[in-house]
């Protein structure tokens, strides 16, 4: 199943610090030996719903196990202070659902669980 690593970034006002240009030119190699690709990177997004201040990026990976794999890599580690001493925000990895997939049923199942207790 896939799985993805989201990160909601906060960019703060100024010149991009030069470490950033290096994490963004080189984070590619990072991913390919884990079949990540970027899904979304340096888009707009349009919010419809609440506040998102601060820019969204979407990775996917084959599966949990590659996500975390590129995560921990020694590469990606190496990499990331380049990004997280310049830009702050938050980075999830988390499982995709199956192509068949049905909000209903993820209902049923809460409302099940709820009403025995669970």
């Amino acid at each position: 199943m896939t799985a993805y690593a989201i990160a909601h970034l906060h960019p703060t006002e100024g010149p991009v610090p030069e470490e950033v240009f290096v994490y963004m030119e080189r984070v590619q190699d990072t991913l390919a030996p884990f079949g990540g690709r970027f899904l979304v990177h340096g888009t707009t997004v349009e919010v419809r719903e609440g506040a998102w201040p601060g820019a969204l990026v979407m990775v996917a990976f084959p599966g949990m196990a590659e996500a975390r794999s590129w995560y921990e890599s020694p590469a990606y580690q190496e990499l990331l202070p380049l990004r997280t001493d310049h830009i702050p925000g938050d980075l999830v990895l988390v499982d995709g659902v199956d192509p068949d997939y049905e909000a209903a049923q993820t209902a049923r199942r809460f409302r099940e669980a709820q009403a025995s207790g669970v």
